[in-house]
């Protein structure tokens, strides 16, 4: 499993993940999905896993601005999907060689799950706090992507601390904003960078935005996993499909993903292998103004800084003013050491 490289390896791509659940009902629906997240070179398909009867009560409203003022029990009730469905999706996505699991909201999502063979789990930002739930899951021993939304850095330091106290460090943190869709100004990616310095762990954003800005921008601040809801129809009925990336979007996020990967390079800072020539050429020299016969002294108002770079750099202008030459120079031309005496 892909994942599991991000836990020991941090220079590892970026991983990336497309959330297709809560955007179909059928197999024929999540097989479109899984296929075409396939094409755009995702490496994770995953799902939710719930019951409105166990992550809902009858009373709770959703009001946000993808669902309106609505039942979240009967939204929820409308999306869940049963055991056999998720075998059959589950068996699909590894076909085509992608990881998959599933965020599951209740010890029995996680039981069922466990049956089907899953290998690491996520935790939404709902059960970021929910602290039985953390210990019961952490005690699977297997990897945790732990969503962050609507907490403080004192209440992931708990839960962190709670999943470690089972004895899993497997943990990778997702910053995230639950707000469906959030906008730029509540994006704040720099509270992932907060808790990079904070955890020594992998640390990654979960995106809620539209459009593929806010995952290329935490891409290039470091993040090692980009989660990104995927949809074939923005216009589909469900609430998550208008922030969802559709096939074109995620492909142009995988791919500017990728550059993005390709230009971060060691971070040390010295000339690249491409600056070689451009370094000699595009650098300056001390150089003769005019002709110059043997023995003629350098003097400021005979030698100037010209390119090319080739010759005694400008640092050492002052050291070479009152030298005399050895040979005869022609104007304009580059002076080394060996021309001095």
């Amino acid at each position: 499993m892909k994942l599991v490289q991000h836990i020991f390896r941090k220079s590892t791509p970026i991983y990336i993940i497309a959330e297709i659940g809560g955007n179909f009902t059928s197999f024929t629906e999540a097989k479109a999905l899984v296929d075409a997240a396939y094409a755009c070179g995702v490496d994770a398909v995953k799902l939710q896993t719930f019951r409105a009867e166990t992550v809902a009560s009858k009373n709770a409203l959703f009001n946000m601005e993808n669902t309106g003022i609505t039942s979240q029990y009967e939204l929820f009730r409308k999306y869940e999907i049963d055991e056999d469905l998720h075998r059959k999706v589950f068996e699909h996505i590894a076909s085509l060689g992608l990881d998959w699991f599933s965020t599951p909201s209740h010890e029995t999502d996680v039981e069922m799950l466990e049956r089907l063979g899953v290998e690491a789990y996520k935790i939404g930002s709902d059960d970021a706090v929910n602290i039985p739930f953390l210990k019961y899951l952490a005690k699977k021993m297997k990897p945790i992507i732990l969503a962050t939304g609507m907490c403080t850095l004192e209440e992931v330091r708990e839960s962190v601390s709670t999943i470690q106290g089972e004895g899993n460090s497997n943990i990778i943190l997702l910053h995230a904003v639950t707000s469906y869709p959030t906008h730029p100004e509540h994006v704040n990616l720099l509270a992932m960078k907060r808790m990079m310095k904070e955890f020594d762990l992998p640390i990654g954003y979960s995106d809620h935005t539209f459009g593929t800005v806010a995952c290329v921008a935490a891409a290039s601040m470091g993040a090692a996993v980009l989660e990104k809801h995927f949809t074939l129809d923005k216009n589909a009925d469900g609430p998550d499909h208008m922030l969802s990336a559709d096939p074109a979007e995620m492909k142009s996020l995988v791919d500017q993903v990728r550059l993005v990967e390709r230009m971060m390079g060691s971070g040390i800072k010295m000339p690249s292998d491409s600056e070689r020539i451009t370094r000699l050429n595009n650098r300056k020299s001390i150089v003769a103004n005019r002709v110059l016969q043997p023995g003629d002294q350098l003097t400021p108002d005979v030698i100037s800084v010209k390119r090319p770079g080739n010759g005694i750099a400008p640092r050492y202008f002052e050291m070479v003013s009152g030298r005399t030459v050895a040979r005869e120079m022609a104007a304009d031309e580059v002076i080394d050491w060996g021309d001095l005496k």
